[in-house]
């Protein structure tokens, strides 16, 4: 899971607002009460019979937390086994840790896996192949009084999950925190590109209200909903830049808005009090985030394949020099 973060669109630099590294906007679940993986690591017997690791010879950065939590230099020690040649703190996937990477200050840096510098940048996103992160996969959260009235609206927001890759979602970010276009002119132009625009036309289907918090990768998301509904016969009303999940999530409840893109770690443990229900599974979470979010009268659909979690990248030069495309990679014998 991972912290909300506020972006000023069209600012040459991606300003992140944060303050740990674990959780999207508003959760109230501390990272240090969050499972870590149960996927074992590597056995010392194995390291050592296969001589230093990669890792013990490359430089990670992060935010000056990463050491003790479980999602950051912990995880990747009790996880994959991994030891770096040297830590250095610098923030929450922010501007000192895209500088660190592009100059060669740090060789692994944890950044948010939709951040558009990663895009912007060329950086590798590597694989959490061992499942060290929380699934917080997006995912569209919907009163059900909606569903009821019109099932056609679960359809079409699940056609959009369906198609929205890591890759996808990073460029649509890109595109408007950084290129500086309208997020409704990004929308138009991916729903065409991805067979989604022109819809089935006509009207009376009903009127629907797509909201966010101020977080403008939801604005992007909750955008691509609302010019959907809207091509397929709905009346869409906008209710974006509502606040923080506290501000949004009451707003849906009581009917103010019905379609909100969440992430599913997160709001699972924001509607649960914070039980650590979440899990590494995306299936497993939206499962049981269905489940909490039944006797609210809300439902959550299809999981996207995109998810806005910790991810450690590094750049295109190390990537291709040592042939890493995931995390476990790290551990192969350093040359």
């Amino acid at each position: 899971m991972r912290i909300f973060r506020s972006v000023a669109l069209g600012a040459s630099v991606l300003a992140l607002v944060v303050g740990a590294c674990t959780t999207t906007g508003g959760s109230s679940q501390s990272p240090s009460s969050q499972p870590a993986s149960s996927q074992p690591a590597a056995s010392p017997s194995e390291a050592a019979s296969a001589g230093p690791a990669l890792s013990t010879t490359l430089i990670l950065g992060g935010p000056p937390e990463c050491p003790e939590r479980p999602f950051c230099l912990k995880g990747l020690e009790d996880v994959y086994g991994l030891e770096f040649k040297e830590f250095k703190p610098l923030d929450v996937g922010g501007p000192l840790t895209i500088e660190a990477l592009k100059t060669d200050a740090i060789d692994v840096g944890l950044v948010f896996s939709s951040d558009p510098s990663i895009a912007v940048n060329g950086f590798v996103l590597l694989e959490d192949d061992k499942h060290l992160q929380l699934a917080d996969n997006l995912i569209p959260v919907v009163r059900q009084e909606v569903l009821d009235a019109n099932a056609e609206v679960a359809d079409l927001l699940n056609a959009i999950v369906a198609k929205l890759t890591q890759e996808e979602l990073t460029d649509l970010n890109k595109q408007v925190s950084i290129d500086g276009t309208a997020a409704g002119d990004v929308a138009k132009a991916w729903l065409t590109e991805q067979a989604l625009l022109p819809g089935t036309g006509g009207s009376g289907k009903g009127p629907v209200t797509v909201g966010s918090t101020n977080f403008y990768e939801q604005e992007i998301l909750g955008e691509v909903f609302a010019q959907t509904l809207e091509a397929n016969g709905f009346t869409v009303e906008r209710k974006f830049q509502l606040g923080n999940r506290e501000i949004v999530f009451p707003a849906l409840e009581s009917g103010e808005i019905d379609i909100l893109a969440e992430y599913a770690a997160t709001v699972l443990e924001f509607v649960n009090g914070g039980a650590g229900e979440a899990t590494t599974d995306p299936e497993e979470t939206a499962t049981k985030l269905r489940e909490r979010l039944e006797p609210k009268g809300l439902t959550a659909l299809d999981v996207a394949a995109a998810n806005d979690q910790n991810g450690f990248v590094v750049s295109k030069a190390t990537a291709d020099e040592f042939g890493l495309a995931k995390i476990s990679d790290l551990a192969k014998p350093a040359p």
